[in-house]
């Protein structure tokens, strides 16, 4: 088997990022707020999970409603909410697969294609990571990263930091384009931070505009 065979059949593990405060959503935890009489994280991880080898949810609240989604919750190792890069840490601590991709359970049109485009733009160039980019911009929560980078990543929290952006500045990143499919209210990057958008994404649902 050539290396790059071998590259391609590197297991990933998903994980889905419901670890925040949801402040502009009153506090309620996010991925648990209804959406069409399902939860919100539900909806993520139905379109996640056929791409991975398995499935976590990084959640600091409410752990048992999580698993009754079907996978294993990991809660941040860093106290106070620090943000998507600790819960991207918990689940590479958690991990027993070389690779690692992250989705937000607040985006439930997740691309199904998310691992697929990234895994090539990864490989592609050799990268670390690779991340979404819509056309205009990076979407930094889906990211596909080498679990090898955990050690890095927690010394880096430790030391103070948070954004994702300065994070990915130490190492080799490469983008996947999904502009084909980043626009309008069903668009791949969507998210809900507010119960008007959960309305609107309701109505949408109802209507069966969604993407494949």
């Amino acid at each position: 088997m050539s290396d790059a065979q071998a590259q391609n059949m590197e297991a990933v593990t998903g994980i889905l990022l419901a670890g925040g405060r949801a402040r502009r959503m009153g506090g309620i935890d996010k991925g648990l707020i209804e959406l069409a009489d399902r939860p919100l994280a539900a909806y993520a991880l139905e379109r996640l999970r056929p791409q991975v080898d398995t499935v976590l949810i990084n959640a600091n609240r409410h752990a048992e409603e999580y698993a009754a989604l079907g996978a294993e919750v990991v809660p941040d190792s860093i106290a106070d909410y620090p943000g998507p890069l600790a819960g991207l840490l918990a689940g590479m601590q958690s991990a027993r697969t070389p690779l690692v991709v992250t989705a937000p359970c607040d985006s439930p049109f997740v691309p199904r294609d998310l691992v697929a485009r990234l895994r090539a733009a990864l490989e592609g160039v050799g990268a670390e990571l690779a991340v979404a980019h819509d056309g205009e911009r990076q979407q930094p929560v889906f990211m596909l990263a080498r679990t090898a980078l955990a050690e890095d990543l927690r010394a880096w929290l430790a030391d103070g930091g948070r954004k994702i952006d300065a994070w990915f500045a130490g190492h080799r990143v490469a983008n996947a384009d999904f502009s084909d499919v980043a626009a309008g209210v069903a668009g791949a990057f969507r998210n809900i931070n507010t119960p008007e958008e959960r309305d609107e994404v309701a109505a949408r649902l109802a209507a069966g505009d969604v993407p494949e």
